[in-house]
């Protein structure tokens, strides 16, 4: 960041630390924005490390009332890159480092989740699997009225990981949880507002201006008295969160080499009806 000043602020992160992250400040807000280049914006194994890095910068930050987390312009992104060549090589590799490299996804929500500041997701385009899980962990979610909410890992022979299905859970309810997440109902931006997935619909274009709105809202309230109430609403919402979800990551790494993943996978890219045989 162009702004950066000795003592605790010295540590935040800048746009130059990163290829595919950037952060940028406009007084007490700052914004994230994440973009590999391409309109599908998948979740590399790069990617998510520079999207953990980003929200860890602001651990020693003192300043910042809210951080708003965005994608493209066109899409907030298409889930966990299922091509990425760094994740297909993890198939070859011993378990222990499977289980580490799967770790990275909860690490990452984790990450954003324990953001002190109050955190708000722009959300154009759509919105797929661990984009959701992403989103998911921040505070508030703004969509576009072009917004798609889709959650298709059980539809790819996986499970949906990444401590995503507590906090999804506690956003829309047990039932709508699993129509989301089990039946992969596609979402418009409006289903998502009634459902409590997303908290307010933009015009196409416009969500970080409304996430903007928002946040200068956030810099006028006493910024210690913010987090605190954060930190205890947090606190009460996700207190068995860690139980639910304590073994997601190892379900993943056990589903990735599955048959049914494999399958999954293959029908995905091949654009035809899975065959699932339950092995």
């Amino acid at each position: 960041m162009s702004n950066a000043k000795s003592g605790p602020n010295a540590l935040r992160v800048s746009a130059t630390d990163m290829a595919l992250v950037q952060i940028t400040r406009a007084g007490r807000i700052a914004t994230v924005t994440f973009d590999r280049g391409n309109k599908a914006n998948a979740l590399s194994l790069d990617l998510m490390q520079e999207l953990t890095q980003a929200a860890r910068s602001f651990e020693n930050d003192h300043e910042t009332a809210c951080v708003i987390l965005r994608g493209r312009d066109d899409n907030f992104c298409l889930g966990f890159d299922l091509t990425d060549p760094a994740s297909l090589a993890l198939k070859d590799m011993p378990l222990s480092q499977r289980r580490v490299a799967f770790s990275l996804g909860s690490r990452l929500c984790k990450a954003w989740e324990d953001i002190a500041p109050l955190t708000i997701c722009a959300i154009e385009g759509w919105c797929v699997g661990g984009g959701v899980a992403l989103a998911a962990a921040c505070d508030l979610r703004i969509a576009s009225e072009t917004t798609t909410f889709y959650v298709p890992e059980i539809a790819r022979g996986l499970n949906m990981s990444w401590g995503s299905v507590p906090r999804i859970t506690n956003l829309v309810g047990p039932a709508k949880s699993k129509r989301l997440i089990i039946l992969a109902e596609k979402l418009t931006a409006t289903d998502a507002v009634l459902w409590g997935l997303a908290d307010r619909i933009a015009p196409s274009g416009s969500t970080l201006a409304a996430a903007t709105n928002w946040a200068e809202t956030a810099g006028q309230m006493p910024p210690v008295a913010l987090r605190m109430c954060k930190r205890d609403i947090n606190a009460y919402a996700n207190a068995l969160a860690g139980v639910a979800s304590h073994s997601d990551y190892d379900d993943f790494t056990l589903m990735y080499g599955s048959d049914d993943s494999a399958e999954g996978i293959a029908s995905f890219v091949e654009k035809r009806p899975p065959d699932f045989k339950g092995n």
